[in-house]
């Protein structure tokens, strides 16, 4: 407590119940306390006395990961960087924006369309999820297939090391090619090379226009070779989403927003760019889905339906975690 205020600190047995666990509910552990550190000094300090002490530290945002990251070890610290959620700078004219590691990565994204520019990175977990979490575990989201994940918008970290040490690495040119590219050690390592402080993030034109496009299958298999097509006319859509009819029904029972039920799969798709190009992929896409056995296509007629039609892949999680206590997530690689 001489290191940080009293408000700063929780230790009662009922504030260690709500962070003794992530995403991951059925794995809990209680931690010894949790610390809110305000500044990056606070960080440093914190990590040298535990250091010395030879005491375990956890690193957490807002605990929404789903692979356990964040849960404590007995007798361990819980460094919650939630208050260091200030946007230090948005860049316009380099196209860059420095945020600290609480921020919400909503609020990247919408800090960046206020500056007229783009964020791509959209994780499941966007509107609850801080970017600190999203660096530390390289997320990626609906449109990685087109724009990439976390890593390929980070420019530069600040990372405070397990001994109190304040490493800053990276710039933020676009061509930095001298020496070695620390940052990518700390990007993905989940918090166990160092704590994030500060993260300076690349930015990028949006897109002129998009389209938001569902194709109803009534066979799985039509709808995985559709998605194989539309690859192999070298259509990159920045949203390929596959749903399957228990991933439908459950998202249709819990959000209602207007999924046919008779189906036996949906693909969720988004072509962006300039309108021209995005005319020409959105009727190509439809050729392919129509001639590989698609019922029905339908294109999103304004920003609303659009958004309606991608909370059906965002609130998929929610959805099916009612059928169980438990829900399993897999990432499954398929050669085409």
């Amino acid at each position: 407590r001489s290191i940080i205020g009293d408000d700063q600190v929780l230790d009662s047995a009922e504030d260690l119940s709500v962070y003794a666990y992530d995403g991951t509910a059925t794995l809990r552990v209680a931690p010894a306390c949790v610390l809110l550190p305000e500044t990056v000094q606070q960080v440093a300090a914190i990590l040298t006395v535990a250091h010395s002490q030879r005491l375990p530290v956890i690193t957490r945002g807002s605990g929404t990961g789903l692979a356990g990251g964040a849960v404590p070890v007995e007798g361990s610290i819980v460094l919650c960087l939630v208050r260091m959620d200030r946007i230090i700078e948005v860049d316009e004219a380099n196209l860059a924006m420095v945020v600290e590691p609480g921020v919400i990565t909503q609020r990247v994204a919408d800090a960046a369309a206020a500056a007229g520019l783009f964020y791509p990175p959209d994780p499941g977990s966007i509107k609850i999820s801080t970017i600190g979490g999203n660096v530390a575990n390289n997320s990626g989201g609906l449109r990685g297939l087109k724009y990439g994940v976390t890593r390929d918008y980070v420019m530069a970290l600040q990372v405070v090391l397990a001994d109190g040490q304040i490493l800053n690495t990276g710039t933020k040119c676009v061509k930095d090619v001298a020496g070695f590219t620390l940052k990518d050690l700390f990007i993905g390592s989940e918090g166990t090379l160092g704590v994030i402080t500060s993260i300076n993030l690349k930015l990028i034109p949006p897109p002129a226009a998009k389209q938001t496009m569902i194709a109803h299958f009534e066979s799985m298999t039509d709808a995985a070779r559709t998605v194989s097509e539309i690859i192999r006319h070298k259509i990159i859509p920045c949203t390929l989403e596959f749903l399957d009819r228990v991933t439908i029904g459950c998202v249709e029972e819990y959000v209602a927003i207007g999924l046919p039920l008779d189906v036996e799969a949906l693909l969720l798709m988004e072509v962006d760019g300039h309108p021209a190009e995005v005319a020409e992929q959105a009727a190509e896409i439809e050729r392919l889905a129509g001639e590989h056995g698609a019922r029905e296509v339908r294109r999103a007629h304004s920003e609303e339906e659009a958004t309606r039609l991608a909370s059906a892949r965002r609130t998929a999680f929610s959805a099916l975690a009612r059928l169980a206590p438990t829900v399993v997530l897999e990432d499954v690689t398929v050669p085409r």
